[in-house]
């Protein structure tokens, strides 16, 4: 198979760089890790991601631990993004994964005992079934996690990583992308640590001043089955009306 032809083509190319940026595409098949502190950006380009995955036929599930539907599509509107048809043909199916009411994943079983989120993920089949995964953001699937949280404090953290990343290893061996994207500042670095060793792709989305500007970049750490070259750093903005723009592309 070509290089082309096992990367997943982000669409939009009359619309924004991105896909250009980005070498064409995400590998088919792989992991792909996004980090970045709060307002970096990680939701923005889930979105972009998942809308120009849909435009070009391909199924998505996005899992946002922020967003409901109702706020997801009038996000999705305010960036241009017209996600309803996607939604309503099912090439997208998106969850809220409520942890604070109640509801979702966030539910008590009937004997009072916290159920492993983690595991309840990986028991819902439908998530898995579409071609591309985002989960955004998966540091509060982690951190609301009790079975992760208690191997953490017993500083087993590759341990309590293990079934996660099998079960992801899985799915990516039957051609599924995986997007995860964490907040650092959340979760211990041990914890996280394991996740950012098996990506196969893997971004710091990072937010520089200069002077009374705020300029967001993202920097590529690996990208392992890229298509053309892909620069070390990506600048890029997030911009009401339009969404994702791609200010710049350096070449290593």
């Amino acid at each position: 198979m070509s290089a082309h032809g096992r990367l997943l083509p982000l669409g939009l190319g009359d619309h924004d760089r991105l896909d250009t940026a980005l070498g064409g595409g995400l590998p088919r098949g792989s992991i792909v890790l996004m980090e970045g502190d709060y307002g970096a950006g990680k939701s923005a380009l889930s979105q972009r991601f998942s809308y120009g995955f849909c435009e070009t036929d391909r199924t998505v599930t996005l899992l946002s631990t922020e967003l409901t539907i109702g706020g997801f599509v009038d996000q999705m509107h305010s960036l241009s993004y017209d996600v309803v048809s996607h939604l309503l043909d099912e090439r997208l199916l998106f969850l809220h994964a409520d942890f604070d009411t109640g509801h979702t994943f966030s539910s008590e079983r009937s004997d009072g005992e916290r159920r492993e989120l983690l595991t309840r993920l990986m028991e819902a089949e439908t998530m898995w079934e579409p071609e591309v995964i985002i989960l955004d953001t998966f540091d509060a699937i982690l951190r609301n996690d009790p079975t992760f949280e208690a191997l953490v404090r017993q500083n087993d953290e590759r341990q309590a990583a293990l079934e996660i990343i099998s079960f992801f290893r899985e799915l990516t061996s039957r051609g599924k992308t995986i997007v995860l994207t964490v907040d650092p500042s959340t979760v211990d670095e041990e914890a996280i640590g394991p996740f950012r060793s098996i990506a196969d792709v893997f971004f710091q989305l990072q937010m520089i001043e200069v002077g009374n500007d705020v300029r967001r970049q993202i920097s590529v750490k690996r990208f392992a089955g890229m298509g053309e070259q892909v620069g070390d750093t990506i600048g890029y903005s997030v911009r009401s009306g339009t969404g994702i723009v791609i200010e710049n592309r350096n070449i290593a």
